[in-house]
C-alpha cells in the first residue's frame, strides 16, 4: 500500500529490514568458517602490498556477499584494475598487457561467454606463437607462474591482462556479427514475432478485402455502413472502458502492500542494470548518481551504459563522470534501425546477472528496488519472467502536459498494471524499470529492434510463451515532457509501436488466442486495440455528439429515433466515462503532495484526449511512411537531480534528495 508521503517511508524502509539484514550478515561473517577459508587469499594479497586493515574490510564484505576478497577489492574502486593486475604480473614474473589489440583476437566462438565472465582470450600473432592473455584470480597465480614464468616450460605463451581489456577487445572484434544478430536475430529465428514486416501478405489481403466491402456498403447502403461502423466502435469503446472501471474497483478492494525486502537467500546474485543512452550528455552526472545510490553490493552489480559508437558527446560525458569499476560502457556500432531495443539486444550478450533491469537515462529509481524485485522473484513461481516497477512523474507541476502525464502514469502503473498482474493477465510493460529473469528474457527472444515500443511488444510476447509478469511497489522517478512538440513526438512513437504490436499479434489471431488463452487474448484486444480505437475514434464521437445536441436544440426539435437516442447515450457515456475513469484511476493512488502539484490542471483532460487522438492519427501516417523511425525524446537534468554534498554514502538519503523537489511542487 502506498503511504501518504514518499520521503519518510523511503527512509524508514532503508533503516528497517535492510539494516537488520546487514547487521545479521556482518555478525555471521565474523564467526563464519568461510572467513577462515579466505586466509590464503588474504596472505597473498598482503604479499602484493595490500594493507591488512583493508584486507580485513574486504574479507568481511566477501563473506556477506559470497564473493572473494579480490572481487570486493576491485569492485570497491580503492585500487585501480590496471594497477592491481600489473602488480600481479610483476610479483610472479609474467608479462602484462594493459590493452589488447582486437585484430589479434578475431571473433572466437567463445567470445560471448567471455564477455560475461572474462577470464582468458587467445591472441593470434603472425610472427610468433599464439599467446594466451588471462585475467586470473590471485589464488591461481602460483600454478600459472610455475608453468608459464621465466623458467617454466610454457614461458612466453601467457600474459596477464585485465577483465576490462578482454571485454573491450571482444566487443570490438565481434561487433559486426553481434550488431547483425541484434538486428536480424528475432526475424531470422521467429519471423512471425518480428515487426520488421509491417503488414504481411495475408494481412494486406484481409485489409484490402475489408476496404472493398466497406466501399461497396458506402456506395449501395451508406446508412447501414455508418450505423454498423458506429455500433462497432461504440461497443468496443465501452468494453475497453469497462476494463478500466474494473481496475478502479480492484484498487479499492486490494490496496497495495508494503515492499518486502527480506529474502530467504543469504547470498545475493549478480544483478545486471542496462541503460540505453543516445545524445544524453546533459543527464549523465544525474544518472551516475542514481545508479550509485542503488542498494546492492557493487561486486554483484553489473551496470552497462549502452551508447551509440558515434555519440561522442555522451561517451565523453561518461568518461568525465569517472564511473566506478562496476559500470561498463558498451558502444553499439552504427547500423539501422537506430532504436533503443536494438542497442539493448546488442548489449544483452554481455549481461552476467541472473536478473536484469532496464532504466532510462533520466530515471531516479528507488535505491532498494533491486532488493524488492529479487525477493519477489525468489518467492514467485519459476514462470514469473518480469516485474514492472511503478513510474512516478517528478515534475507534474511544471506544465499542464506534465500534470496530466503524471495522472496517466499513476493510473497505468499504480492501478491498471497491478490489477492485470493480480489476475495473471498480460502486461503492456513500460519502457523502463522492467526487471527480468535474464535466462527467460533471452529465451523469449529479447527486444524486437524494429518495434518502437519494444516494452509493450515484449510484455505480450512473454504472455504468449506462457510466462507471467507482475508489479513492484518501490517507484522510479522520471520527468515528463513539458512542451507539446516534445510530448507529441514521444506519444506518436508510442502509438506507432502499439500499432506494430497489434499487427504482429494479429498475423495469426487464432494461434495467438490459443497461446495466450481466451481471456488474455480478449484483454490484449481491449488494452492495445481498445487504446487505439479510443484514440482514433475520439474526434468522431465528439462530432456525432455535438451534431446530435445541436439538432435537438433546433426549434421545433426533431423527434430522434430510438436507435439514435441509444447511440447518443452510449457515446456520451463513453466520452464522459473515459474522462472520469482516467481521473479516478490516476488520482486515487496519488499522494496529497502529488494531487496538490497537479492542482486544477486535471480540467485539461478533454484537451489532452484530443491531443492523444492527434498523436494516434500521426502514428498511422508514420507507420506507412517511416515505420522504424525513433522519435528521440530530449532529456534535461531534473530540478531535483542535483545532490547536496555528503549524501552519496546513504542510498535512501540520495533518493530522498533526488525526489524532494518534485514532492514540494
Amino acid at each position: 500500500m502506498w503511504t501518504r508521503e514518499y520521503g519518510p517511508r523511503i527512509v524508514a524502509v532503508r533503516q528497517g529490514p535492510t539494516r537488520v539484514h546487514d547487521q545479521r550478515s556482518a555478525s555471521r561473517a565474523a564467526g563464519s568458517p568461510d572467513f577462515q577459508h579466505l586466509k590464503p587469499e588474504a596472505g597473498l594479497l598482503h604479499r602484493l602490498g595490500i594493507s591488512k586493515p583493508l584486507i580485513a574490510r574486504m574479507a568481511q564484505r566477501a563473506v556477506i556477499n559470497g564473493t572473494s576478497i579480490e572481487a570486493e577489492l576491485l569492485a570497491s574502486g580503492v585500487i585501480e584494475e590496471d594497477a592491481y593486475f600489473a602488480g600481479l604480473a610483476r610479483m610472479y614474473g609474467l608479462p602484462f598487457l594493459p590493452v589488447i589489440d582486437p585484430a589479434l583476437v578475431g571473433d572466437p566462438l567463445c567470445g560471448d561467454t567471455q564477455l560475461a565472465e572474462p577470464h582468458m582470450v587467445r591472441l593470434q600473432y603472425t610472427d610468433r606463437q599464439p599467446v594466451m592473455a588471462v585475467a586470473p584470480q590471485i589464488l591461481h597465480m602460483e600454478g600459472l607462474a610455475r608453468r608459464f614464468g621465466r623458467h617454466g616450460n610454457g614461458a612466453g605463451n601467457l600474459a596477464i591482462t585485465t577483465p576490462s581489456a578482454i571485454r573491450k577487445a571482444l566487443w570490438k572484434a565481434g561487433e559486426t556479427r553481434r550488431v547483425s544478430d541484434a538486428v536480424r536475430g528475432l526475424f531470422d529465428s521467429v519471423q512471425s514475432l518480428s515487426a520488421r514486416l509491417v503488414v504481411t501478405g495475408d494481412q494486406g489481403f484481409v485489409a484490402g478485402a475489408s476496404l472493398c466491402l466497406l466501399s461497396l456498403l458506402l456506395v449501395f447502403a451508406p446508412m447501414l455502413a455508418v450505423v454498423l461502423g458506429h455500433m462497432l466502435l461504440s461497443f468496443f469503446h465501452a468494453a475497453a472502458l469497462f476494463l478500466r472501471i474494473m481496475a478502479v474497483s480492484h484498487g479499492k478492494r486490494h490496496p497495495r502492500l508494503e515492499a518486502s525486502l527480506e529474502s530467504g537467500c543469504d547470498v545475493l546474485p549478480v544483478y545486471t542494470v542496462m541503460v540505453a543512452l543516445y545524445r544524453e550528455a546533459a543527464v549523465v552526472p544525474q544518472l551516475i548518481a542514481a545508479l550509485d545510490a542503488l542498494d546492492w553490493p557493487r561486486s554483484l552489480l553489473d551496470v552497462k551504459l549502452v551508447c551509440e559508437a558515434d555519440d561522442l558527446e555522451t561517451l565523453e560525458a561518461i568518461r568525465q563522470a569517472r564511473p566506478g569499476p562496476h559500470i561498463e560502457v558498451v558502444e553499439v556500432p552504427a547500423m539501422a534501425p537506430r532504436t533503443k531495443p536494438k542497442a539493448l539486444t546488442y548489449a544483452l550478450a554481455g549481461a552476467r546477472g541472473k536478473f536484469l533491469t532496464i532504466y532510462d537515462a533520466e530515471d531516479r529509481p528507488h535505491p532498494q528496488q533491486l532488493r524488492e524485485a529479487f525477493h519477489a522473484f525468489e518467492l514467485g513461481p519459476s514462470e514469473l519472467a518480469c516485474l514492472q516497477a511503478p513510474l512516478v512523474i517528478g515534475n507534474a507541476g511544471e506544465s499542464w502536459i506534465s500534470a496530466i502525464f503524471a495522472l496517466e502514469y499513476s493510473a497505468l502503473f499504480r492501478r491498471l498494471l497491478p490489477a492485470l498482474g493480480f489476475y495473471r493477465l498480460p502486461l503492456p510493460l513500460g519502457g523502463t524499470s522492467n526487471h527480468f529473469r535474464t535466462a527467460l528474457l533471452k529465451a523469449s527472444g529479447g527486444w524486437d529492434p524494429f518495434n518502437v515500443t519494444e516494452d509493450a511488444d515484449l510484455g505480450m510476447r512473454l504472455c504468449r510463451m506462457g510466462y507471467r509478469a507482475s508489479t513492484l511497489t518501490l517507484p522510479t522517478y522520471e520527468d515528463a515532457p513539458t512542451e507539446f512538440k516534445v510530448w507529441l513526438a514521444q506519444r506518436t512513437r508510442w502509438y506507432k509501436g502499439w500499432l506494430q504490436t497489434w499487427l504482429v499479434l494479429m498475423r495469426r489471431p487464432l494461434r495467438t488466442a490459443r497461446e495466450m488463452g481466451p481471456l488474455s487474448f480478449l484483454v490484449f484486444q481491449l488494452l492495445v486495440g481498445g487504446m487505439l480505437v479510443a484514440a482514433l475514434s475520439h474526434p468522431g464521437l465528439i462530432v456525432f455528439i455535438t451534431l446530435s445536441v445541436l439538432s435537438l436544440m433546433q426549434i421545433p426539435a426533431p423527434q430522434p429515433s430510438v436507435f439514435t437516442t441509444m447511440m447518443l447515450a452510449m457515446d456520451v457515456f463513453n466520452i464522459l466515462g473515459s474522462y472520469a475513469v482516467f481521473f479516478a484511476l490516476g488520482a486515487t493512488p496519488m499522494t496529497d503532495r502529488e494531487k496538490k502539484g497537479m492542482g486544477w490542471k486535471w480540467a485539461m483532460i478533454p484537451i489532452y484526449w484530443m491531443a492523444v487522438s492527434l498523436a494516434a492519427w500521426k502514428a498511422v501516417l508514420e507507420l506507412r511512411l517511416k515505420p522504424f523511425h525513433w522519435n528521440k525524446t530530449p532529456h534535461t537534468p531534473s530540478r531535483s537531480g542535483s545532490l547536496p554534498p555528503g549524501l552519496a554514502a546513504h542510498p535512501a538519503q540520495v533518493f530522498a534528495a533526488m525526489t524532494s523537489a518534485s514532492d514540494k511542487v
